[in-house]
Parts: C-alpha cells; sequence; structure tokens
C-alpha cells in the first residue's frame, strides 16, 4: 500500500464518526452513509503514492462529500426510473391508439404539474426532477423533512389522478 493511502487509511479510521456525520447530512437518514464510508475506504486505499497529499484531511473530507453527493444522486435517479416504470409502466409496443391515449395521460400530468399549488409544486421539482433529498429540500426551505414528504406524497397523488382522471 502506497504512503498516501496508508495515511488516509489511518486518518479515515480516527475521522470516521465525523465522516459518518457529513455524509448523513448530505445523505439523510436512509441508512446508505455506511455505504458511502466503505467506498471511501475503498478509494483511499487505492491512491497512488506518486505525490504526496498536501492536506490530506481536506482530501478525505473532499472524497467524502463527492461520493455521498454522487451516492444520493443516483439514488434519485434510480428512485425517478422506478416511479417513471411504475406510474407509466413497462416499455413496450404501443398500437396508435394506446400512444394517444398515453400522450393525452401525459398532457395531464404536465398540466397538472403545473398546477400543482405552492410550496408542492417547488417542492416536487426540486425533489422530482433536479434530484435533491428530502433533508436538502427541507434545509433549502426552512421546513421540516416530513413537511417536505407530505407535498411530495401530495403531488405524487394529484399527478396520479391526473393520469387516471
Amino acid at each position: 500500500m502506497s504512503s498516501n493511502a496508508s495515511l488516509l487509511t489511518e486518518l479515515l479510521i480516527r475521522e470516521r464518526p465525523a465522516l459518518l456525520r457529513l455524509v448523513q447530512r448530505i445523505l439523510g437518514t436512509d441508512g446508505s452513509a455506511e455505504d458511502v464510508i466503505q467506498a471511501i475506504w475503498f478509494k483511499a486505499r487505492g491512491v497512488e503514492g506518486g505525490v504526496a497529499i498536501d492536506n490530506p484531511r481536506a482530501y478525505l473530507y473532499r472524497l467524502a462529500t463527492n461520493l455521498a453527493t454522487d451516492h444520493g444522486r443516483e439514488r434519485s435517479r434510480r428512485a425517478r426510473l422506478l416511479a417513471d416504470h411504475y406510474l407509466w409502466g413497462p416499455d413496450e409496443v404501443l398500437s396508435t391508439e394506446e400512444q394517444a391515449m398515453a400522450q393525452d395521460a401525459l398532457q395531464r400530468v404536465l398540466t397538472a404539474a403545473d398546477h400543482l399549488p405552492e410550496p408542492t409544486r417547488t417542492i416536487f421539482r426540486l425533489n422530482r426532477l433536479q434530484g435533491l433529498t428530502q433533508a436538502d429540500i427541507a434545509r433549502r426551505q426552512g421546513v421540516s423533512v416530513t413537511t417536505v414528504e407530505n407535498h411530495v406524497r401530495a403531488a405524487l397523488r394529484r399527478l396520479a389522478w391526473a393520469r387516471n382522471a
């Protein structure tokens, strides 16, 4: 193991509680923070030793922030894909009539999304279109995570109702 990798691994062991708190602040409390800490460990062990790292602590915290952010984006992307699958159904060949009906349903959903009341519309867009976590939205909007959850749930109910209307 390179000297950089050794130094970062030792630092990770010492800083683990603080790094875990940082990752939890970024991701919320969904239990995936431990996965990110594990990914940090793997990355730290793979760092080459050619040039010494000037500030290993800053390097480790930047690595934690980047991996947590990437993990959160991937989680949001997977959630959107899963929601699309359940909202619209699996990909299949549609007849012309089914395509027209699907276009109508899509137009109803888009219209309903434009007419969501505030702050539901903003919260829904931040969560589902921009990929922010509910905890991030709660901090940004100055409300609780439960309030954000309720707004997202309300938006999804309205959009599902518009799709099926």
